[in-house]
């Protein structure tokens, strides 16, 4: 008789840090780790070049393909760089050294009563646009890269655990709407009730 397996646990088993952090702090955020994965790509592309000219040789000038390499080796590495420190962020992998960060950075901020996300001079439906089309926009890097380069209020969590008194921001519709909300009364439209009028 086999053994019942626990149940799968998702993919939010850290806490969570920031569902849609800025870029600068992706960037700070990173951990030796991840600038080595950035090199070894930045090298390695032009090594595997290189070596792959002394397994069968060509005769032909290595010097453009070792640059374009090392170039392609770089955004490649970036972005694979930038994800890890992304899930990290999003509680995806194990991010204690983060959250103690961030803890400690915003916490500090609220004592100055700066905001906790730093200020935009852009309005509120910029900060949301940008918001809605940078949010997980790391896993799709592949198809167009995009990271987040506003800062906006629209992070997941609460203000409260940084020592401030204010409501976690969610993003609303005209009409008070939350996103998940719009798409269920699309889906599901109130009938009316007014009785069609007839023509004389």
């Amino acid at each position: 008789m086999s053994a019942i397996r626990p149940a799968r646990e998702g993919k939010h088993k850290y806490p969570l840090i920031d569902s849609d952090p800025h870029a600068s702090r992706v960037l700070r955020y990173m951990r030796p780790s991840d600038y080595a994965i950035w090199a070894a790509y930045t090298a390695g592309t032009p090594a595997v070049f290189w070596g792959w000219e002394k397994l069968d040789r060509t005769g032909f000038n290595l010097k453009p393909q070792l640059k374009i390499g090392a170039w392609l080796g770089f955004c490649a590495g970036f972005l694979i760089a930038y994800s890890r420190s992304s899930r990290r962020f999003w509680g995806w992998s194990e991010n204690a050294r983060e959250e103690a960060r961030d803890l400690e950075e915003l916490t500090q901020r609220a004592r100055e009563g700066k905001p906790l996300y730093g200020e935009s001079s852009q309005p509120m439906w910029v900060q949301a646009a940008a918001h809605r089309n940078s949010q997980y926009s790391q896993l799709k890097f592949s198809l167009f890269p995009m990271v987040n380069l506003v800062n906006h209020p629209f992070h997941g969590t609460d203000p409260a655990k940084y020592g401030v008194k204010a409501e976690p921001a969610v993003l609303e519709d005209y009409e008070g709407l939350r996103p998940g909300e719009l798409h269920h009364k699309k889906k599901n439209p109130k009938p009316t009730t007014e009785a069609p009028t007839s023509e004389a």
